[in-house]
């Protein structure tokens, strides 16, 4: 049977497994949003949590960049009323309260081609992905070559050498592809699984949201 792992259970599936994830944690109230905003730093994003909806920027279940407590208070009380009111009948379980990521914004997939098995694929995220549609593809298992390959082969290879703000150390990104081949390697129940965005800067790696179907 196939289960659809969402917000934050996606993100703690990845935790355990080693991955670099932006800290957050689930607020059931606003008084208990504040707090977490406050223990993890500002500013902080809120998402509405709810396995009823996989696309919260469709439900303007998201409010980012907050910088403090009362911000964050306000938020929670906004897009909770807001979803309970457009959204009747769906579940809500609460809100994941999440530091803000900066950087690049990267995309990773993996999806499970009938022929192939499992692919892997790359590109960069936010208005690249969209605009651009600029991304690689290898086949599970890949490798430290296979890794730089996929880098290199993009169209905005160019950006991802040097940003205008900072140098980013590409290793870093390769090595995270290599992370997740092994992941579905080693968990060769996982069918798809959407990784936007990852950040990346000269700070390293984190991963943002994410999107994973797996076998029970």
């Amino acid at each position: 049977m196939e289960k659809l792992l969402l917000g934050i259970d996606a993100l703690n599936f990845l935790e355990k497994e080693g991955f670099p994830v932006l800290k957050n944690a689930l607020a059931r109230d606003e008084n208990e949003a504040a707090g977490i905003a406050a223990g993890i730093g500002f500013p902080v994003a809120l998402k509405v949590s709810s396995p009823d909806v996989i696309h919260k920027t469709e439900t303007g279940g998201i409010v980012l960049a907050l910088e403090d407590g009362g911000a964050t208070w306000e938020a929670f009380k906004e897009i909770t009323s807001a979803f309970l009111s457009d959204h009747p009948g769906k579940r809500l379980e609460g809100v994941i309260v999440q530091k803000m990521g900066s950087g690049l914004e990267l995309i990773v997939g993996v999806l499970r081609d009938q022929q192939f098995g499992p692919v892997l694929m790359f590109g960069l995220g936010g208005i690249f992905v969209e605009a651009m549609k600029d991304v690689s593809f290898r086949c599970i298992p890949i490798d430290a070559r296979d890794a730089k390959e996929m880098v290199e082969e993009l169209q905005a290879y160019n950006v991802l050498k040097s940003t205008r703000k900072e140098t980013i150390d590409l290793s870093v990104i390769g090595d995270f592809l290599l992370q997740i081949s092994k992941l579905v390697e080693r968990h060769r129940g996982i069918h798809e699984m959407d990784l936007n965005p990852v950040f990346v800067s000269s700070k390293g790696i984190s991963v943002c949201d994410v999107r994973i179907k797996i076998d029970q």
